[in-house]
């Protein structure tokens, strides 16, 4: 069947890649401008404190981006352990319903999409690099002569 056949999509590929890296990107402000805010919304927050977590926060966030440059595959499987990890984190403190609500839209669910992203493009490389191998096995056409 057609339908079924694994076809090298480079177009989906390079979508793919470039919405995961957007949403590491994206989380990784969303989380840098949350530390920097701590200490106008929560009293018992140093400036200083607040400076480190975010200086921490962004190189996780560069960590986990030049990692999904490199090995997408491993860093799609870091991405979802790190939702399935947030989760129970989440279940484990009881957090309350407006929590989890707010965790889903800025953590979790923007790491299972860039995690599911990443893991697609790795696959959708694998086929495209199966693909090429596989033409490039061909055999030649016989010699003439002797």
């Amino acid at each position: 069947m057609e339908i079924l056949k694994r076809t090298c999509r480079y177009e989906r590929m390079n979508v793919q890649r470039i919405f995961a890296r957007g949403f590491v990107i994206g989380g990784g402000g969303v989380w840098i401008i949350a530390a920097l805010g701590s200490p106008y919304g929560i009293r018992t927050v140093s400036v200083l404190t607040s400076a480190v977590n975010s200086v921490a926060l962004l190189a996780l966030t560069v960590a986990v981006f030049v990692l999904g440059l490199f090995y997408e595959q491993l860093t799609g499987v870091l991405l979802l352990a790190g939702a399935v990890a947030a989760s129970l984190y989440g279940l484990a403190t009881g957090w309350e319903p407006g929590v989890w609500v707010t965790m889903t839209a800025v953590l979790i669910g923007p790491m299972l999409v860039a995690g599911a992203l990443f893991s697609l493009a790795a696959r959708m490389q694998d086929v495209c690099e199966h693909q090429e191998t596989g033409r490039a096995r061909e055999p030649a056409a016989p010699a003439s002569g002797v």
